[in-house]
């Protein structure tokens, strides 16, 4: 591992360990970051699918371990997601400025609080309601999904 990836990975544990929010963190740590993309053929990086649809899984993985008290999250596998979303994005052509200023989006981030919300919401999830959340999260890891293998059951 080159000095600045060790740096950036001995960071993103480092901030993990801190507290931060566990799967979202992980996330935040390596996609530090919509500006419109350099190639013309390359839709705005909020219009990506995989990443957005990747990003909402750890918001909705993170909110679940959160307010389940029997799930919690798969640090290390996060970590790793996180870092092979990175490398998606940046094979794709969006430079690290362009992650960056979509991962720190005031609106984007109230985007995908919108999006994980309406997906709890559907899926029988209430705020509050502790159960709900373990449900929803026991169901996606039984599943496979990519939310799920983002958590644990205790």
């Amino acid at each position: 591992m080159t000095g600045g990836k060790l740096h950036i990975a001995r960071a993103g544990l480092a901030r993990m360990r801190a507290g931060a929010t566990a799967l979202t963190a992980a996330a935040f740590v390596t996609l530090t970051g919509a500006g419109q993309a350099a190639q013309a053929d390359l839709p705005p990086i909020n219009q990506n699918d995989h990443i957005v649809t990747s990003l909402l899984a750890a918001a909705i993985g993170d909110e679940i371990r959160k307010n389940c008290p029997d799930i919690g999250a798969r640090l290390f596998r996060a970590f790793r997601e996180a870092r092979k979303l990175e490398r998606y994005a940046l094979d794709k052509g969006y430079s690290e400025d362009e992650i960056e200023a979509f991962l720190d989006s005031p609106d984007e981030k109230d985007a995908m609080r919108a999006r994980r919300d309406a997906y709890l919401a559907a899926n029988g999830v209430k705020a509050g309601d502790a159960d709900s959340y373990c449900a929803l999260g026991r169901k996606e890891i039984a599943e496979g999904s990519l939310t799920g293998t983002l958590l644990r059951a205790y």
